[in-house]
């Protein structure tokens, strides 16, 4: 009898916990190439930069996306999503649009605005199909068209019930994947060098969570001329393979 309880025990204990990984398996979802939003069709300026070859290893790769992802990333979009999370979180959809109007005026170039457009507007409307809103997120998203990339993933972090240092960490964490998957194709690297730059960039992600959530709002700042040209002379490269 006692073994019979105590197996019965550890059957639930080990119940509660697997029902406790199930928000990581949603960040997995949301974070995985995966997704059907078509994030890995843009590099971001990348692509010029590999054509004039400011980019042309793995040793610059590092340095470029690096670059991107303290300087940018971290005071930035990152910094945004932590807001977008907590009105998300408070449904205070006004503050909500406030920060996604903000997000789309940050964007430099038609490129990097259709970017978060076209990626933020697939991925709320995956979030529809698979009915993980209710109707009054649904509601909210309509009237937000076009929604950024980062004001998609917050409600769908919530639906999901991913808390917010996990949201972050996924959404960068992806990003950064995007970025090496790039360089990947485009300088080219082979995959054990891409692992490497996603070994050692990665280590950099959980300081540009604690930079995201540490910033003022006064701070929060996109402000990076070098990927805004980038970005403008990918819109008249002759040849490309990315959208941006």
């Amino acid at each position: 009898m006692a073994a019979d309880v105590s197996a019965a025990a550890i059957t639930a204990s080990t119940l509660s916990e697997a029902t406790s990984l199930l928000p990581l398996v949603r960040l997995l979802q949301l974070a995985s190439p995966a997704l059907p939003i078509g994030a890995y069709s843009y590099s971001q300026g990348l692509e010029w930069a590999v054509e004039v070859e400011e980019v042309r290893g793995a040793a610059t790769a590092g340095v470029w996306i690096g670059d991107i992802l303290e300087l940018v990333m971290a005071p930035g979009e990152a910094a945004l999503l932590f807001r977008l999370l907590a009105a998300a979180e408070q449904h205070d959809w006004p503050r909500f649009a406030t920060w996604n109007a903000w997000f789309r005026g940050s964007r430099e170039t038609a490129e990097l605005r259709a970017e978060t457009e076209q990626t933020g507007g697939s991925l709320a409307k995956l979030l529809s199909d698979l009915g993980r809103v209710d109707s009054q997120e649904l509601d909210m998203m309509r009237d937000l068209a076009p929604i950024t990339l980062p004001a998609a993933f917050a409600v769908a972090a919530r639906a999901f019930a991913v808390p917010v240092d996990a949201a972050l960490t996924g959404y960068v964490w992806s990003w950064l994947e995007n970025q090496v998957l790039a360089a990947i194709k485009l300088v080219p690297l082979g995959q054990v060098a891409g692992q490497r730059l996603l070994t050692t960039l990665g280590e950099k992600i959980p300081g540009v969570v604690a930079t995201a959530m540490a910033i003022e709002d006064a701070d929060l700042s996109t402000f990076a001329p070098g990927l805004c040209l980038a970005s403008a002379r990918h819109e008249t490269q002759y040849s490309r393979l990315f959208r941006s």
